[in-house]
């Protein structure tokens, strides 16, 4: 996720994701509640993708016979 910044301009508040302005809007408390409210759907976007990745599973069959090894 890139850095984000607020950056007061003259009566507005202008939200930056790194150089790039996404965002302008008049109360910095509001740009400050968007940005935490963007970030944490991003954090559950990352955990649902991770719960619905398929698991890797290994069976013992498949396993080398470490017991021989001198």
């Amino acid at each position: 996720m890139p850095a984000y910044s607020i950056v007061r301009v003259g009566n507005e508040y202008i939200v930056q994701a790194g150089e790039k302005s996404i965002l302008k809007i008049a109360s910095r408390r509001r740009a400050v509640k968007l940005v935490t409210d963007a970030a944490e759907l991003l954090v559950q976007q990352v955990v649902s993708r991770v719960e619905d990745a398929p698991s890797i599973s290994c069976d013992s069959d498949s396993l080398p016979d470490t017991s021989k090894v001198p």
